[in-house]
């Protein structure tokens, strides 16, 4: 669903049967510096999402001793499964491959992975009326001059009034933010450097099954799940971890990839503590609310794609795709609204919120067609706390710094370290696993 506008090219190599990208993240040959490493260390990782599961990947294949900590009791981060609600998988996380010109496009090419271009279409419940197009047209910015002020602020400068206020919403949500929260500026610079393409796809199965069945299962044995990092202290040559059970650990050289979030919150305390330049970078970083609600109908009554709730701003048919029947639609809740909904304190609640407003657009079809719900607020999940990176206002040069190693000891990894325009996705968490791993590479003496 995300539309991008300027598209540049990336080669990919192929090592030994890895897809490693091979100019999109450094101007050196990483492929030499691959193939020459020999590294007898103990490195861990912390986290085992799409950026820490692909660093141990790569580890793994230099044949690196490497230990991964996650904090929850299952591997995958944002990413999840949930099956049986359908007669088809749903991704609990993230559910677009967007482009292929990346190494997850060319890992579901070589692993002829089923995926189709989700081109749905696109509708909006305007001034009480669902709608096939809209008097002016949102996904039109005129980017001359344009400065660093919010998303809503913006838009009402180009002359949207409240009646496109939830479209507006729409826009921001699917860059994870609220609108009065993105920097229409930075939000713009980062659609400059996306070279993935221009296309969304949709996975028969899910894309949590391209992650683990080609990467994480082949390194299940080095996750060591239910251990929480709380404290790391680099101030000796091996750098000494602590998980919140009191349990510590070795390494000499640490990838950390948990989520922004985490980081804002100072969860991870550190020994000595990081420069203020490092923590200012991660404050600048925004992360916010996000919520994934599943309703199952007895029957379709909805668009493919509707923009424009008060409630959720954004619906989508789940269906598209899938090789089931069942009818499932998707709330894809963020910001405000995600917080809102959290607040209702149950999934009733929550459902019933959404049914309402459904009620309410479709003529009460929602209620009399209703079968079960399954809700997703990754708001509340312990170790994650947000939906997934954006560019704030003020954002300025904030990945760089927040992505740099600090005595080339500890390594940042995660969609929202990824500088080349790729944060907010799954194959930008996989792209700065690499960087991380050929950062730490470069630092080893031959």
């Amino acid at each position: 669903m995300n539309k991008r506008d300027f598209l540049k090219h990336a080669t990919l190599f192929s090592i030994g049967g890895l897809i490693l990208p091979s100019s999109i993240l450094s101007s050196c040959r990483e492929e030499s510096l691959f193939e020459d490493i020999n590294y007898q260390g103990k490195v861990l990782i912390i986290g085992a999402g799409a950026a820490g599961l692909y660093a141990g990947y790569l580890l793994q294949a230099k044949g690196i001793d490497f230990t991964i900590l996650e904090a929850s009791n299952t591997h995958g981060g944002r990413l999840g499964k949930l099956s049986g609600f359908a007669d088809y998988d749903l991704d609990t996380g993230a559910q677009w491959l967007h482009g292929r010109n990346s190494i997850l496009g060319d890992l579901a090419q070589q692993t002829n992975t089923e995926i189709s271009i989700d081109n749905s279409e696109l509708k909006y419940w305007f001034k009480g009326e669902i709608k096939s197009s809209l008097p002016k047209d949102p996904f039109i910015f005129e980017n001359d001059n344009l400065s660093d002020i919010s998303f809503l602020a913006y838009a009402e400068q180009q002359g949207f009034d409240n009646d496109y206020a939830n479209i507006i919403e729409a826009l921001a949500g699917d860059q994870g933010a609220d609108a009065s929260l993105l920097s229409a500026y930075w939000n713009y610079k980062d659609e400059e450097n996306w070279i993935s393409g221009d296309e969304d796809y949709k996975f028969a199965k899910s894309f949590y099954d391209l992650i683990h069945e080609n990467i994480a299962k082949s390194i299940i044995g080095n996750i060591q799940y239910n251990s929480p990092v709380s404290h790391i202290d680099y101030t000796q040559e091996q750098i000494q971890v602590r998980d919140s059970f009191g349990n510590f650990y070795l390494a000499d050289k640490l990838i950390i990839t948990v989520p922004i979030s985490i980081l804002k919150l100072e969860e991870i305390t550190f020994n000595p503590a990081l420069p203020n330049e490092k923590t200012a970078a991660f404050s600048k970083i925004g992360m916010g609310p996000g919520m994934k609600v599943f309703l199952k109908f007895s029957a379709k009554f909805y668009e493919e794609n509707l923009y424009g709730g008060d409630i959720c701003a954004a619906y989508v048919d789940e269906s598209e795709g899938k090789p089931g029947n069942d009818h499932v639609l998707l709330a894809f809740v963020m910001g405000h609204q995600a917080a809102y909904l959290s607040s209702l304190g149950s999934d009733s609640a929550i459902t019933n919120a959404l049914l309402n407003e459904l009620d309410a657009i479709y003529g009460g079809q929602a209620s009399s067609l209703f079968i079960a719900s399954s809700v997703h607020d990754y708001t509340n999940k312990d170790f994650i706390k947000g939906a997934y990176s954006y560019s704030s206002i003020g954002m300025g040069n904030a990945r760089e710094i927040a992505a740099q190693p600090i005595n080339n000891s500890l390594f940042f990894a995660g969609e929202a370290m990824n500088t080349n325009g790729h944060h907010q996705t799954v194959h930008g968490a996989v792209e700065s696993g690499y960087k991380a791993v050929m950062d730490l590479f470069k630092g080893i003496e031959k």
